[in-house]
């Protein structure tokens, strides 16, 4: 959400970053500390190297890793308050959510899990519309991280991840193309691999051995995200995915997130 919001270039520019992309990989990556692109690259996973290398360490000289995590606090506030409206980020809903969020949230384990580990090293705003936000993404960066190691241990690299996001009709070329930068080699070497295990066929379309495949990597990707929502019960699980998936259409509804998007998000929740 953050990510898409129509001042996100501006508010990091105001703080001496350059354009979208250095704003976004520094914003991301900056809970980890000043590191070189190649851990960026790494724990971003789906990034052509050269375009994480363009942004990445420079950001790093025009503003310190401190000062992008408080404009990234910032700009979370301002677009949640431009999306939702201060009434219902004032609800008791919202509260009860971020409560339940942060209750999950806290129960993950980083091990193994370098991204979500930095985010952890933060500490937690004050306000409920913010806690739920932080707790989100925790919680997304810990699944992030989960199902990366679902990908290296399927040794489906990241442009295979994409043809395969691809075929399965969750995203589009030339979104891909925009936001992740690969090579048209890459492209081609990507389907060839994935066309001789048997995943996609001469079309590049999904064969079933590809899907069941593809499957297989999204349950592995669930099982590794169940840890933390053990620690809440049915019902408040139940309760939390009621609330947020309200916010989520409302977030929708006001044009906080692009159709299609990068990452395959479907227009209902």
């Amino acid at each position: 959400m953050v990510y898409f919001a129509p001042d996100a270039k501006a508010t990091y520019e105001a703080i001496g970053l350059k354009g979208f992309w250095m704003g976004y990989f520094a914003s991301r990556a900056a809970p980890l500390g000043p590191v070189p692109a190649e851990v960026v690259t790494a724990t971003f996973f789906n990034f052509h190297p050269a375009m994480v290398t363009r942004a990445i360490p420079d950001a790093w000289q025009l503003a310190t890793p401190d000062q992008i995590i408080a404009a990234r606090l910032d700009h979370a506030d301002r677009t949640l308050r431009n999306l939702l409206g201060d009434e219902r980020l004032s609800s008791p809903e919202l509260s009860e959510a971020a409560e339940l969020a942060r209750r999950a949230a806290e129960a993950a384990m980083p091990q193994g899990r370098p991204l979500f580990a930095a985010y952890t090293a933060l500490p937690w705003p004050q306000v409920s519309h913010l806690v739920l936000w932080h707790a989100a993404t925790l919680l997304r960066e810990h699944r992030g991280d989960g199902h990366v190691a679902a990908l290296v241990h399927a040794d489906v690299t990241p442009c295979q991840a994409h043809m395969l996001a691809m075929a399965s009709g969750m995203t589009t070329r030339p979104v891909l193309d925009l936001s992740r930068r690969w090579a048209e080699t890459d492209w081609d070497e990507a389907r060839d691999t994935l066309q001789q295990r048997g995943w996609l066929d001469a079309d590049s379309a999904l064969t079933s051995a590809g899907v069941m495949a593809r499957q297989q990597i999204e349950d592995h990707t669930d099982r590794l995200a169940e840890q933390p929502l053990r620690a809440l019960s049915e019902a408040q699980l139940s309760r939390l995915i009621e609330v947020a998936s309200q916010l989520g259409q409302h977030i929708i509804a006001a044009g906080g997130i692009p159709f299609p998007n990068p990452m395959g998000l479907p227009d209902r929740l």
